[in-house]
């Protein structure tokens, strides 16, 4: 939002401990931006700054750190017609966009991304939830996603000498990893996210749209092989067929020293060595292993974009500020700070240097999103696919029970009547 500044400028989100006199006296617009906490630490944010005002000359960031409990209520009170002291530019999680560019209340980026923001590298995973149509209201921001995180001393002891490159030979290792009382993997029963990268390995979807209608499609032939994959893997462990990845927390389950593989983002493995330090230095990383050597297996993209609200009282220096925080330098340096996924394909050769990071970004180039519409919150809120999950590998036939979850889908992808 404009604002002028006489005196004294304060970069807000306890960045900075205080305030100056603006160097020579003159006024400066003010962006206010909105990220979210822990997404950068406080000295890139200092460092990102100081650089983007000296080569702004008539411009300042006034940068505010939110929470993600209760986010969604805000940014949308945010974005009204009306609303005041709003945000110029803010940090939304990718699956989100949709839930805002619904409205009509986000500026179309289409042009500035054409234009010099390398749009045809971006992350898919990032670019597409961020896109309506032909209109790109998300810019990607930074990404992460889950890798397989190892046992380098258990994967000595079965005599494998090199991380799988195909699901067949992750079978086949895991297979070799079940044993002396060591689970091959870790998998609990109603990891869905895991389970949506096999289905769309095999060209499923969890949804599709037709006639501008969702549909669940997790009955496909395509998306049941997804799960058949996912059934054999988690046979190969003792994960809970009844909870997710965080009941128990999977990180404690792996520290406990009887788990040689999770699935998860590598930055679990820190949690992992402080419960265990007798595990540092014998934690790996590897993508998940695709149906061929030449092409890791896709993945769900987490990750941010920016978006700029329509009722941002300057939309050039708004953009300006997108274009310098995703532009490849401060992308590059973020993700180097962060361990993160830079927003571009091309720049995955900052990060080659760190193992885990180096696997999210193979992964990363191939990621996916969740089905592009708002309502998707819904099936999240109360999610048909865990029990689908669960009741499958409890050895219900799952033909029939992916019919039923593909039913309970559709109907919260229903948009509200009346």
């Amino acid at each position: 939002m404009r604002r002028r500044l006489i005196a004294l400028l304060c970069v807000t989100g306890s960045l900075v401990s205080g305030c100056g006199m603006l160097p020579g006296g003159h006024d400066r617009k003010t962006v206010t931006v909105w990220l979210m906490k822990d997404s950068a630490s406080k000295e890139f944010l200092r460092r990102f700054t100081a650089d983007f005002e000296r080569t702004h000359g008539d411009l300042r960031l006034d940068i505010r750190i939110q929470e993600w409990t209760g986010i969604v209520e805000k940014v949308r009170a945010a974005l009204r017609p009306g609303a005041d002291d709003g945000p110029d530019v803010i940090e939304v999680g990718n699956t989100q966009v949709p839930l805002y560019a619904d409205d009509g209340r986000l500026v179309d980026l289409t042009l500035e991304s054409m234009r010099d923001w390398g749009k045809e590298k971006w992350l898919p995973g990032l670019a597409q939830p961020g896109r309506d149509g032909n209109k790109q209201y998300g810019i990607p921001w930074y990404a992460a996603n889950r890798v397989v995180i190892y046992r380098k001393d258990a994967f000595e002891r079965a005599g494998i000498t090199r991380p799988p490159k195909t699901r067949d030979e992750w079978l086949a290792d895991t297979a070799k990893l079940d044993s002396d009382g060591t689970q091959g993997i870790y998998l609990a029963g109603q990891d869905w996210y895991t389970l949506s990268g096999f289905i769309w390995d095999e060209g499923g979807e969890l949804a599709r749209e037709k006639d501008y209608e969702w549909q669940g499609t997790l009955d496909t032939t395509a998306a049941l092989r997804g799960m058949d994959f996912y059934r054999r893997l988690q046979a190969l462990g003792e994960g809970p067929v009844d909870a997710d990845e965080e009941h128990p927390p999977q990180a404690g389950v792996f520290a406990g020293g009887k788990v040689a593989q999770i699935v998860a983002v590598p930055g679990l493995a820190q949690s992992v060595v402080r419960q265990n330090p007798g595990l540092k230095d014998k934690l790996g990383f590897f993508p998940v292993p695709g149906r061929t050597a030449g092409r890791p297996g896709t993945v769900f993209t987490g990750g941010s974009d920016l978006v700029v609200p329509q009722n941002t009282g300057d939309q050039f220096a708004a953009t300006t500020v997108v274009g310098a925080l995703t532009g490849a330098k401060w992308d590059t340096e973020l993700a180097r700070t962060m361990n993160y996924v830079p927003n571009k394909t091309s720049l995955a050769g900052a990060v080659a240097g760190e193992e885990g990071v180096a696997a999210m970004a193979a992964g990363a180039a191939h990621g996916r999103a969740t089905p592009n519409t708002p309502q998707w919150a819904d099936v999240e809120a109360d999610n048909p696919i865990k029990e689908y999950m669960t009741r499958v590998l409890n050895g219900a036939d799952p033909a029939p029970e992916a019919r039923k979850a593909s039913r309970a889908i559709t109907g919260k992808l229903a948009p509200d009547v009346g």
